[in-house]
This record gives structure tokens, sequence and C-alpha cells, in this order.
């Protein structure tokens, strides 16, 4: 920009811009055997000014020669000019949209612009040839411009590429759009310089005049930068290109400069002073090119496997050293938390190489009683939020990951069972008689246990619930039925009661091994406490029995033939169950030989 002879120009000139000008920070940051290389051209005929041919030119080319070996990574297309925007171009043909815009201006009438596009791909595609970008027209509005030199367009495409002989380093990428005049700081964050060898930083900035150098300097860390003849110290943003020695790119800089020792070991931010009393500058893209060898440990929750009716989960998850420059040493800390609370722990368990992983699992508990579970893992995580290695990116350590834990609902009642009392309190019971009939669950997918414990755990189920035993009366029975993607877990309780015994009519006490006793069934072992008492057709008392004494034709009762077998003939008896459920049963029965 040319010094203006109207005196209302220059002070206009040296106001600060007042509209929307974005702050230049890290956009991407590359870990490894990288480098980077810029190429572009402006589409200005020669440097601006108010008296100067206002003409431009609507494409411009430059060509891109990467040696053998080099691997393009990424290419980030920049383009920028005066006005409010074109963010539609053409880059060999090739038809590129704006991913991004940024703006910036002097005053309401003097506005700029800038966009950007991602386009690795195509360049990968084309690799080393002439590049042409082409459709960026200005031509409406660049007349206006013209009287205050401020009339400017061009483009650079910053080239990220990778090469094994390369040392291992740290490249980042910033961008924004800030200017000067007067002064401009920028921090640049999320540095980390193991070695300063060959320390470097590039520029892509526009505007900037080779005939103006009026207070202009650039300075890192408060050290002045320069690389003369193509860029003095007092004249930092020029018109030059340092990749081609160019001094020709009117009102845009393509700038690297060494910044060996004025970056020191262990840095993580750098300070960029611009400074300029009158020329207009702004700072598009920055890029820092610094020898780095750090791991950078990142965690992946893969998966939760549940188990129906358990707070346990076996949590899967990848630990990673992707974006790194240095090997993850063994022995490095997760930490697994939920709500906030640590639940759990582990630790990897060999090194992990540059861009290497690591699949792992872990038994983890969970505490409470919620089962909607957001679960947190952080890598590099003593337990407390601390780390134990310098990493490259210390914010990247967290993994999150939710699932649903398969608890069973409470336990839903049945109908209960009833048997008649086979002896001792023992009944026979057929246990799917507890299931309802409008039960859509095959009875292949039922099973019954004894314990709420074995029910859950789906162990040692009972053998025969078609014909099983109680051991108690009464008892608990647990049935589980298997339904997707768990089970549900039903109770009923059996019960023994004593059924009216059968009495039967007549009996034989001949020892021919048949029939030989006064056999009662359902009474014997079941009514313990019954008597028994029969009476000849005289009316007397010939015999008392119990549980432990069965009637067998002899008598125990009476004045004479005790121990003798009862003749022939009908006898009277009393049965005294002694259940407060039954009446004494009278009856008859025929003795037979």
């Amino acid at each position: 920009m040319k010094i203006c002879v109207c005196l209302c120009f220059i002070l206009s000139l040296l106001f600060l811009n007042t509209t929307t000008a974005q702050d230049v920070s890290l956009f991407k940051q590359f870990n490894g055997r990288y480098d980077y290389t810029a190429i572009g051209n402006t589409l200005n005929l020669q440097e601006n000014g108010p008296l100067t041919n206002c003409e431009i030119l609507t494409s411009s080319s430059a060509q891109l020669n990467l040696n053998e070996g080099d691997t393009i990574v990424a290419a980030y297309l920049y383009w920028a000019g005066s006005g409010s925007g074109d963010f539609e171009v053409l880059l060999n043909d090739i038809p590129i949209m704006a991913d991004r815009t940024f703006s910036d201006a002097l005053d309401t009438n003097r506005v700029f612009f800038a966009a950007f596009s991602d386009v690795t791909n195509l360049v990968k595609d084309l690799g080393n040839t002439e590049y042409t970008l082409s459709d960026l027209d200005l031509s409406d509005i660049i007349g206006s411009y013209c009287p205050t030199g401020t009339n400017f367009a061009g483009w650079a495409i910053a080239i990220v590429y990778e090469n094994s002989n390369l040392p291992l380093n740290q490249l980042n990428i910033y961008d924004g759009l800030e200017s000067v005049p007067d002064q401009l700081t920028i921090n640049l964050t999320n540095l980390n310089v193991l070695d300063n060898e060959n320390a470097k930083i590039g520029f892509i900035a526009w505007e900037g005049d080779s005939s103006l150098a009026i207070s202009e300097q650039l300075s890192i860390n408060g050290n002045v930068l320069s690389n003369p003849p193509l860029n003095p110290e007092n004249n930092a943003f020029n018109g030059t290109n340092s990749f081609t020695a160019q001094a020709n790119l009117f009102n845009m800089d393509l700038d690297v400069y060494n910044i060996q020792n004025n970056i020191s070991i262990g840095d993580s931010e750098a300070s960029i002073s611009l400074t300029s009393g009158q020329d207009f500058v702004m700072i598009n893209t920055i890029v820092t090119v610094l020898n780095s060898q750090l791991p950078d440990a990142t965690i992946n929750l893969d998966d939760a496997e549940v188990v129906c009716d358990d707070r346990t989960i076996t949590i899967h998850y990848t630990v990673s050293n992707l974006n790194s420059t240095e090997t993850l040493p063994a022995n490095v800390p997760i930490s697994f938390y939920v709500d906030d609370q640590l639940i759990g722990q582990s630790e990897t368990a060999t090194e992990i190489p540059i861009g290497g992983s690591t699949s792992m699992s872990t038994s983890l508990v969970i505490p409470g009683l919620e089962t909607l579970i957001e679960l947190t893992a952080r890598v590099d995580d003593i337990g407390d939020g601390t780390g134990i290695i310098t990493e490259i990116n210390e914010d990247n350590n967290e993994s999150r990951i939710t699932f649903e834990l398969l608890i069973i609902p409470e336990i839903i009642p049945l109908e209960d069972l009833k048997a008649c009392n086979l002896g001792f309190e023992i009944g026979s019971f057929d246990l799917y008689d507890a299931v309802p009939e409008d039960f859509e669950t095959p009875i292949a997918n039922l099973s019954f246990y004894t314990s709420e414990e074995d029910a859950r755990l789906g162990e040692q189920a009972i053998t025969d619930p078609q014909n099983y035993q109680n051991t108690e009366n009464p008892d608990v029975i647990f049935m589980r039925a298997e339904i997707s993607p768990c089970f549900v877990l039903y109770s009923f309780q059996i019960e023994v009661e004593n059924c009216p015994p059968v009495i039967p009519e007549g009996f034989s006490p001949n020892n021919d091994g048949k029939n030989d006793f006064f056999n009662i069934r359902g009474l014997y072992d079941i009514f313990i406490n019954h008597q028994l008492l029969v009476y000849n057709r005289n009316g007397s008392l010939i015999f008392t029995g119990n549980n432990e004494t069965k009637w067998d034709g002899s008598i125990n009762k009476g004045t004479g033939g005790q121990g003798n077998k009862v003749p022939v003939g009908t006898y009277y008896y009393v049965l005294k169950l002694n259940d407060p459920e039954y009446r004494p049963i009278a009856g008859w029965v025929y003795v037979n030989y």
C-alpha cells in the first residue's frame, strides 16, 4: 500500500480495524516425520497504490515440486482479497467451495475477506504439477479500493508432507485473520519443543507492501525475525516468497523463518509480535515445525459387556498412541469413573509404538441402583486426574460410553401348590402345575430352584420338577424364565396338607403277605397322633392302635383272648385323627382269613 497524498487517507489508515477479525488459533496438528511447503501467487499485476494500475487478474498459477520420498498428507487452500468475499473458485478447473471464511476491515468502506478449503484429495491426486486458481473475480469492486491502495487478491496452498528421512517433528497450523497497524500479538499454544535445531515458522499474509517499512517489525518471544535480503528485519511483509526466493508476490507473502535459538526446549507457547506504523498487513496462517518426541495416549471405550442381573461388567477398550512422536511406555495408568466416582483402575501392559494401539478389557462393579450408566475412562490418570507422563496433547485422554445394565424386575409371585401328605409332611409335586395357563414362555425355557441365589445364577436346578418332593413344609420354589435378553424370576409356595385317609372295608390277617393288616392309606406317619379304637359286635373294645401300632386282627384290650386273632366277622372302629381339620371317623371292617 503506497503513501497517500491525502491527509485524511493517512489518518484513516492509522485506525485499528474495528470490525470482525478472527483470532489466529490452532487449526491442525501433525506429529511425526512431517514438514511443509507452500505454493501460491498474487492476482495483482503490480504492487498496489493510489497512483498505480487498478487492473487485477482473475487467475494465476504456481508450481508444486516435492522431492522424491515426500508423501502428501494434507493440503489446505487459502485465498483472499478486497471486498466482502468471493467464496467459489476453481483450482485446476475443479470447483472449490469455501469450508470456512474470515473477514477483517480498516473501516466500513474497506473490508477484506479470506477463505479456506481442504483440497487434500485433489492435491494428492495431481501431485507435482502446475496449480492454477481461477474464477476469483473481484473486478466489480476492486476499483473502489484503488484510490487508497488496498486493492489486492491472491491464493496459497500449504502442503504437509511426510518423509521417512525427516526428524520427528510437531507441525502446527494456526489460522484466523488478524491485522496491523499498529501492533498485533498472537500467542501460539500447544507447542512441544524437544530440540530447537532447524525450528522454523512460516506465514501466509496478505496486503503487505515492499515500499512501506515504517516501524515494521516481526518478532518471536521478543527476538526480531529476519531473512535478508528477502525479508529485512524492518520490512518482514514485503511481497516475497521464501520457497522460491522471489520478491514479486505483490501484496501477499509466503515467508519462512528459521527460529532456532529463538524458542527454548520445553516451551509450550510462543508469542508472535508484529508492529507496523503504516503498512496494513493481515496474518491468515502461521505454520510451526519443531523437533518433538513425545507420546500421545488416547483411549476409546469400545463396548460394555453386561450380564443378566449383575452389576459387574466387562469393559472393552483401546489405548492408542497415534498422533505421537515417541513410544508410549508400559504401565500407563487408566482410571474409570461413574458420576465422577472412581470405580476401577488398570494400566497398559506393554509399550505402544508410534501410531500403534492395543486392545484391553477390565471388569468393573457398577455402584448404586441406577441401570442407565455413563462410564468415563481416562488414560494417564492415577485416579485423581493426575498423569505420570508428558504428552503432546494433554486434553484428549478421555472417552465415554453409555449402556444399560440388565437388572431383572422384582420376583413375581405365582399361586401356591398343595399336595397330600405322603408321610412325615412330605408331598410329591409337579412344579409345572404352578405355571399359569396363559404363560407365553415355552416349557423348555423354564427351570426351578430351591433358593433365590441359585435361580439368579442359574445353578443347581431341580432335576425332576414333575416329581419333586419337598424338604420343608411349607417351602418356597423359584422359577426362572429365560426371556430375551435376560430372564425373569417367579416364586410360589408349596405346602403339604393332610388329606382324608382312605379306609378299607376289610382285610385278611393270614400272614400270606397280602392285606395282612387294617391298612388305612393316608393315615400312618401322616396323622401321627391318631388313635384307632376297634369294637366287636357286642360293643366291647378289643383293640387300640396308634401310629406305631397297626391292627393285624389281634386282640390287645378286654378281659380275655389278648394276643389271639379275632374270629371271622364284622368289627366296628372309631378313628380319632386328632387333627383340628377332621372329626372322628366311625365305620365297620370285615375280617376274613
